[in-house]
């Protein structure tokens, strides 16, 4: 039976801290300004454009990142049809997935690189872009290779072709693991990549450029614009491309489909989301409780499949909420350089200033906001893990996505409450469930309309594993054999 926990009995007083662990940063070089990368090669922008580039934890310029134009983005495709046309679609397979296995490998060997430019780029602990983000991205270019000659084993009685050329736009959140996500499975199926990476994280896209380069990868296979969302539009809007695969904002995806609509381009959309994690009385609470911290604090909340919500039993509602607040108290936000950080900075001003803005509007709403209290840095952006209580389904904080360290809490008491609360959004990209009962898992997970479940564990990924969302969470599947076939004309 689990025992509440009597609320005097708080008490957030450490007393003790760490000792600053800074990463170290001889190893990276980030250069005063960035070109493109068309055809193999680093250009200058037709309109000689650039912007900056922040550190988001200290509001440094990083690099001078060119803009690319309409220009630019035809001389990419351009590129990318004559690789595709001439080279990447008539070479063997085994011959692709050998440069795709080989970018894995350079991916490895730079992975400390590569990890802290994630981190002073977007602002996500080092921990997190060392031991997740940049590892997976290898894992992605390192499985999609196997699978470049086995195609017909992966469709069997069907024939695979690849489309072309492959228009793709990914978010800040995780800028090389959205890169890898797109570019490994696009090459793997033969076709060639015009990748516009989000312009306030360019920077390891543009490192996996000097990669592709060290792999010897055919000029024009792969082609990286940096630029901002005009770019994007550019791309999407292009006669000469296939295919569109876009990670992003759900708004943003209604435009894209807009636009793709009576074409004959393919298209993949991973959307927004607004995930439950659900906590039943059963579950092992502390467990429960560090999965929910890790769900949206341990990212600072800048991912789609986050878990914003947590919806927990009444009878442990108490205790849970006790547990999460104490610890809460003691995650450290700060530099994102520091191993010890658990939350590193807001990726931008912008979206700061959204946070903040769903900060003020949950209390305008009538909920009661809870915040660890600690002490921000001088300069920054930065936000302390928030959670709201007595919060109703009409809340904004509770139906909208955030994009931050927020969790809005509510209780239910019977299974049916529970996945009837899940359901009551307009997306579908995740969700969690927290219980010692297998039955219950596979109950309340095949009642759930979310792409994926997670069983006692949250923001799991694996390359194997395909992802995607139901309703505006997106359309098509990324990931695994589903993301082979997104790049692909079964016949």
């Amino acid at each position: 039976m689990n025992k509440r926990i009597a609320p005097h009995k708080l008490n957030f007083d450490t007393g003790w801290a760490y000792s600053p662990a800074p990463e170290s940063i001889d190893h990276v070089h980030i250069k005063d300004q960035y070109k493109l990368f068309i055809g193999g090669k680093f250009v200058a922008p037709k309109a000689g454009k650039y912007f900056n580039t922040i550190n988001p934890a200290n509001e440094k310029v990083l690099a001078r990142v060119a803009q690319a134009g309409a220009t630019d983005v035809d001389r990419a495709v351009n590129a990318a049809r004559g690789a595709y046309d001439n080279i990447w679609s008539k070479m063997k397979p085994a011959e692709r997935g050998k440069y795709i296995y080989r970018i894995a490998r350079i991916i490895q060997e730079r992975a400390r690189e590569f990890a802290v430019i994630e981190s002073v780029d977007g602002g996500k602990p080092i921990r997190e872009a060392r031991d997740v983000d940049i590892p997976l991205a290898a894992a992605h270019f390192f499985y999609y290779a196997g699978w470049a000659d086995k195609l017909n084993y992966a469709f069997p009685c069907r024939t695979p072709q690849s489309l072309g050329v492959a228009g793709q736009i990914i978010p800040w959140n995780f800028p090389l693991l959205m890169a890898a996500w797109k570019i490994a499975p696009a090459l793997a199926c033969g076709n060639t990549v015009v990748l516009k990476p989000a312009e306030t994280t360019p920077l390891t896209a543009l490192k996996l450029a000097e990669v592709i380069e060290a792999a010897d990868l055919p000029p024009g296979v792969v082609n990286i614009l940096t630029g901002d969302g005009s770019t994007g539009a550019a791309i999407v809007n292009h006669d000469d491309v296939n295919k569109i695969a876009f990670t992003g904002s759900t708004n943003v995806g209604r435009i894209i489909q807009h636009a793709l609509a009576g074409t004959d381009k393919k298209y993949t959309l991973e959307l927004g989301g607004k995930a439950a994690n659900i906590i039943f009385a059963d579950a092992a609470i502390d467990q429960a409780v560090e999965g929910v911290v890790n769900a949206i604090f341990f990212n600072q909340g800048h991912v789609c499949c986050a878990g914003s919500r947590l919806l927990v039993q009444e009878s442990v509602a108490d205790e849970v909420v006790f547990k999460l607040k104490e610890r809460m108290q003691t995650l450290i936000v700060g530099d994102p350089l520091d191993k010890n950080t658990d939350i590193g900075a807001i990726n931008s001003a912008a979206q700061l200033e959204r946070i903040n803005a769903y900060l003020d509007l949950g209390q305008e709403e009538g909920a009661e906001m809870f915040q660890c209290g600690g002490k921000n840095p001088d300069k920054g952006y930065w936000c302390q893990p928030t959670l709201f209580t007595n919060v109703a389904q009409s809340h904004r904080v509770v139906r909208e996505e955030i994009f931050g360290p927020v969790l809005a809490i509510q209780t239910f008491r019977t299974l049916d409450e529970a996945v009837a609360k899940a359901n009551n959004t307009q997306y579908g990209l995740s969700g969690g469930i927290w219980t010692d009962k297998g039955a219950k898992i596979f109950n309340v997970g095949a009642k759930i309309r979310a792409g994926v479940i997670w069983a006692n564990t949250f923001n799991k990924f694996d390359p194997t594993s395909p992802f995607g969302g139901y309703k505006e969470s997106g359309v098509g599947r990324e990931g695994g054999m589903h993301g082979l076939s997104a790049y692909l004309d079964l016949h």
